[in-house]
């Protein structure tokens, strides 16, 4: 679940809340925990689904919004089910993903363990290698534009690029995505 930076240091003082989402498929979950790109988790407390006429003021206060109207109008996918989710900022915790990513020394195991997590990743379908070299191509470009360029889904393939994350190889920028240093590393390794 990611959010624009400017909501970022409103949600570590506790100011930002809650968010309501329009998602065809609920994104997060209750218990989740979630990074902010610059900084920080939270945790999601609650998540309901509602109608429009279920976002209140209140709803607007704690999502950082001057109106309901102002809410409605930045919700997302028009055509999936709006969700009001209830979060709380936990801290800065320590990532393991962003030490990983940053650890561009990549020996020759270190390569073979990459190639055959991502192989085992492409025994029904290929796609880690089209996904990464599209990424390289094309830092901080919207997940459905990525995903129509591979003529894929744009909710299976921000999945998959998760999945290229938890491996060290891709960070998320408020849009879009771009490969890290480990990854940088791992597709001239693998190049070769």
């Amino acid at each position: 679940m990611l959010f624009r930076s400017r909501f970022h240091d409103r949600i570590r003082a506790g100011e930002v809340t809650t968010s309501v989402r329009r998602w065809r498929a609920p994104q997060a979950k209750v218990g989740g925990r979630y990074r902010l790109h610059s900084g920080g988790v939270f945790e999601v407390t609650a998540l309901d689904p509602i109608v429009e006429g279920d976002v209140t003021a209140e709803d607007a206060t704690a999502a950082g919004y001057a109106s309901a109207a102002e809410v409605l109008a930045d919700t997302g996918d028009p055509e999936g089910q709006l969700y009001r989710i209830v979060f709380r900022y936990v801290g800065d915790l320590p990532d393991p993903r962003a030490e990983l990513a940053n650890d561009a020394d990549l020996d020759a195991a270190a390569v073979e363990a990459i190639r055959e997590r991502l192989d085992a990743m492409d025994r029904s379908r290929a796609w880690t290698r089209d996904a990464l070299r599209l990424i390289a191509e094309n830092e901080g470009v919207r997940a459905p534009d990525l995903a129509a360029r591979l003529g894929r889904e744009t909710l299976r393939f921000k999945t998959d690029v998760r999945r290229l994350k938890a491996l060290g190889l891709t960070e998320s920028l408020e849009v879009g995505y771009r490969l890290s240093p480990r990854g940088v590393a791992f597709l001239e390794a693998d190049a070769r």
